[in-house]
């Protein structure tokens, strides 16, 4: 997905089997005892050690300070909330509090894949707290806190993590990480689209951080796109019980160096140990669902640009599918990943196909006004020249700006133009070229500021999908699928909420009516 995709960094997943917590913004006191906190480093002082920050956006200041001589200063920018995490072992089924001494406007503290709470205007310094129970099988928090994409600079001070240290206290690796370079969307979850604090039960109690339950080849019609790791992900269980939906494409595999999957490119959050996407794998499928994982997006270093080998890049790519039991997986070459190493790419996906036969493959291409770009056409070329089988050929039907008439009548025309060249190169039919094609909608607003898909444009366009029976019909993202909070400023299109009016999963619920 296009400049959609915008790096906050809000890792979830973590507390799949869910939270009972407690929020409240406390008058200032003296600071929670040293001996009772778990995190390295609470009052940052000198430095940023045990904490893992959006890049470019922290620095340790001297004024304002709550206690000590140094405090955090975090930055945002219009596509980043200056965030910086802490991971620390916890023990299962126990409570714990967060807390911490902020100043600024719409300041966050919380826990990763958890609950939060936040200030919108702290004239100084102030407590937040939040109380949380941990899971049943959970040995690890994330905690965070972070400001609001373009808002002032905001300041954090003696943090504390309280209750009982697991069986061993770690903080995160790096204190300056480099933020998830993922795709389509921004930010942490806004003041009216924060994480739910409770999770579905159903959803979550199979969520195991150690194993993973198989992929089904079954119904695979509406799956939308959600990052598990970013853009402000509510836990799982509480996506699957506001929306309905239980297939999820989950975005970005990137390479964070030396042909290396990862989370958004994020060294710090290499597929190879990951446990908390793994545990929302295991609660979607809990719940009956399944997933694809998506390779690439706008942002980052897709794996097909370091990986010097089709082989090289098949096994990268193998290392993901074994992990997570794929049945499913989703190539989304873009940026400058778009029509290049194409000869590498589709002849890994061709050594992917052959080593694992079940597994169904789509390539999500950007579109124009009038179908496939060239640069589209000459994958679709590519993969045929490899032998690599492309199950699904979804088009990206959004950020080519609106030209003329409606919203809904020019994504339909784009859909029909794309079955057009579908048919020609192929040789296919035009039912056949709609079994193979797959619908993706923006929800809101999106890039381009001609454009805007309202529910109403969502309802007609299920319509015109049920009626011509494409092989798929999702939206990016649900990440986003929230209204804005009130009085903050927002970026045109940003990642955790829409822009425009509307419920909680509004469009989610739409998506989820399509049955192929």
């Amino acid at each position: 997905m296009a400049g959609r995709r915008r790096t906050a960094a809000l890792i979830s997943g973590t507390l799949a089997a869910g939270l009972v917590a407690g929020v409240s913004l406390l008058a200032a006191t003296p600071a929670t005892a040293a001996t009772a906190n778990l995190l390295t480093n609470p009052g940052f002082e000198s430095s940023l050690s045990g904490w893992s920050c959006d890049t470019g956006t922290a620095a340790v200041v001297t004024s304002p300070v709550h206690s000590g001589s140094y405090a955090l200063a975090g930055t945002p920018t219009s596509s980043d909330d200056a965030q910086c995490t802490q991971t620390v072992s916890v023990l299962a089924n126990t409570s714990y509090t967060l807390s911490g001494y902020v100043e600024g406007s719409y300041v966050y503290i919380g826990v990763t894949g958890g609950t939060d709470t936040w200030t919108p205007s702290a004239t100084s310094y102030s407590q937040l707290s939040v109380t949380f129970t941990t899971g049943a099988s959970q040995t690890s928090v994330q905690v965070y806190v972070h400001g609001w994409y373009a808002q002032p600079t905001y300041y954090a001070d003696d943090l504390a993590l309280t209750g009982p240290a697991g069986a061993s206290t770690s903080a995160s690796a790096s204190a300056s990480a480099t933020p998830s370079a993922s795709a389509s969307a921004s930010a942490s979850a806004s003041p009216s689209a924060s994480a739910s604090a409770s999770a579905s039960a159903s959803a979550s109690a199979s969520a195991s951080p150690t194993s993973t339950s198989t992929g089904t080849s079954g119904a695979w019609t509406h799956p939308v796109y959600w990052m598990p790791l970013d853009n402000g992900a509510s836990p799982i269980a509480s996506v699957i019980s506001g929306s309905g939906e239980t297939e999820y494409n989950l975005s970005f595999v990137l390479d964070s160096g030396g042909c290396t999957p990862a989370w958004d490119g994020d060294a710090s959050e290499p597929v190879s140990s990951d446990t908390a996407v793994l545990a929302d794998v295991n609660a979607i499928r809990a719940a009956g669902g399944d997933v694809a994982v998506t390779f690439g997006g706008y942002n980052g270093t897709e794996l097909g640009t370091t990986c010097g080998s089709a082989s090289a890049l098949a096994a990268a790519y193998q290392s993901v599918v074994t992990k997570y039991k794929l049945t499913h997986v989703d190539f989304d070459y873009e940026n400058g990943a778009l029509d290049s190493n194409t000869a590498i790419r589709f002849g890994a996906i061709a050594i992917l196909e052959q080593n694992n036969p079940s597994l169904k493959v789509s390539l999500t291409i950007p579109m124009t006004t009038v179908g496939f770009p060239g640069t589209g056409t000459d994958e679709i070329q590519q993969a045929k020249a490899d032998g690599a089988r492309l199950d699904v050929v979804n088009i990206m039907d959004f950020d080519t700006g609106l030209t003329s008439g409606t919203e809904t009548a020019q994504t339909e025309t784009i859909a029909d133009d794309a079955i057009t060249q579908l048919e020609s190169i192929y040789g296919w039919s035009a039912a056949q070229a709609w079994s193979h094609l797959g619908i993706t909608l923006m929800n809101g607003h999106t890039d381009q500021p001609s454009e805007l898909f309202l529910q109403s444009d969502f309802s007609n366009l299920l319509a015109f999908a049920k009626a011509n029976h494409p092989s798929l019909f999702s939206f990016w993202s649900a990440n986003r699928d929230f209204q804005c909070p009130s009085g903050a400023v927002e970026p045109w299109a940003p990642g955790t909420c829409s822009n425009v009016t509307q419920n909680a999963y509004d469009y989610t619920k739409i998506i989820v009516q399509y049955g192929g």
